[in-house]
């Protein structure tokens, strides 16, 4: 496809789930419990809700339903509100802008799995049904929709058979979890060590994506009922926490092969955080994490990718520091923050070199995924006969 020559790998695009995707997909056992998803005149409303009545998100009253840039989403994305948000949207905006591949990540489901309380069974067959549904999903076009899993962590066990399943049998390219803490369990703890070995093993790499809100304890929940300012520091604040588990923790230290993504939290906060690692593993890392064997910036550059904004301009200080190597590309859709249609022109037109942006568009991304070539554009053409017809 070659926007303006430059091949498009969107890191973390996102669906749009069906309100009814758990009550049909779910195990037999469960359906009475699945959560369901709210539908309203909101084009593109999250809302999903457990059969005793409990929203899956946090007390947040959410984004609010006014103002320019809520106008300017219900009329964007009402057709493919109205269509059902099917595969073939995703497909349609993927051209609209330029993109070749991407991993697809959730909407309602970043929250699903965030409630503390949630039966450990239960979690699993929660997880297991958004996956066959995401399965289902990517038939339209395997080589250009590329499934992330979802993983349910209150029993390792689950999460350590169900990212076999994913892999094995549906084909996913990668696993998601999130940095925010649904469990009481840090990621560096040794409960989770079965997991890592597990990616490590099948050569898959983890996405952690955040999301505004959770049933958990999160960051942004101080500024409630603040939405804006929860917006501005639960995503970035979660992140931090995660990586420093896998730099500082030990983590990458003790698993050199295990790939970890940072998405949907910016990038521009990841050189002063790992510079303030590092500068404590130098003057005091034999104390308070002597397995630590390297700088924390070494497992970042070896083992880590972040994703950057479309419009991240200060993004211009990792590139300074780290390079671009670790860096993916993300457009977002289709939320209210998207710069969708135009991500990727807003893209280019940041102060990056041709081969800084060639590397974030396509090379690091396909790495990272192991994606190994684009679908040709003939091969494109052909699918896109097929779904017209």
């Amino acid at each position: 496809m070659a926007k303006n020559s430059f091949r498009v790998f969107d890191s973390d695009m996102h669906i749009m789930e069906p309100p009814d995707l758990w009550p049909r997909y779910i195990d037999a056992e469960f359906k009475s419990m699945a959560p369901v998803g709210r539908t309203s005149e909101n084009v593109r409303d999250l809302g999903l809700f457990f059969s005793d009545g409990e929203p899956n998100s946090s007390r947040t009253a959410g984004t609010p339903q006014r103002g320019r840039n809520y106008e300017r989403n219900q009329a964007l994305y009402r057709d493919h509100s109205q269509r059902g948000w099917t595969a073939d949207c995703q497909l349609e905006a993927m051209d609209i802008e330029g993109i070749d591949v991407a991993v697809m990540f959730p909407s309602r489901g970043l929250s699903v799995l965030t409630r503390p309380d949630l039966d450990r069974r239960f979690a699993a067959a929660i997880a297991r049904a958004y996956n066959d549904w995401m399965f289902d999903f990517c038939q339209m076009d395997t080589t250009r929709l590329l499934g992330a899993g979802m993983l349910s962590v209150f029993e390792i066990d689950d999460a350590v058979e169900e990212t076999h399943r994913v892999v094995e049998d549906l084909g996913f390219k990668a696993v998601f979890l999130r940095s925010n803490i649904v469990n009481g369990k840090t990621w560096h703890d040794p409960y989770y060590e079965r997991l890592w070995n597990t990616l490590e093993n099948l050569d898959i790499p983890v996405g952690f994506h955040e999301a505004t809100g959770s049933r958990s304890r999160q960051t942004g929940d101080w500024f409630d009922p603040n939405f804006g300012l929860r917006r501005i520091y639960a995503q970035p604040f979660e992140q931090m926490l995660g990586l420093g588990s896998f730099l500082s923790g030990g983590i990458l230290e003790r698993h050199p092969r295990l790939r970890v993504a940072f998405l949907e939290a910016n990038c521009s906060w990841v050189p002063w955080l790992v510079w303030r690692m590092d500068e404590l593993h130098e003057l005091e890392g034999d104390v308070f994490y002597p397995e630590v064997k390297m700088p924390p910036s070494e497992y970042f550059k070896r083992q880590c990718v972040v994703s950057v904004e479309p419009d991240e301009i200060p993004a211009r200080h990792m590139i300074d520091d780290f390079g671009s190597d670790q860096l993916v590309f993300s457009t977002d859709y289709p939320h209210g923050d998207s710069r969708y249609p135009e991500a990727v022109e807003y893209f280019l037109k940041l102060p990056f070199s041709d081969d800084d942006k060639r590397k974030i568009l396509w090379d690091n991304c396909a790495r990272f995924y192991s994606v190994t070539e684009s679908p040709s554009a003939a091969a494109r053409q052909a699918a896109a006969g097929q779904r017209v017809h």
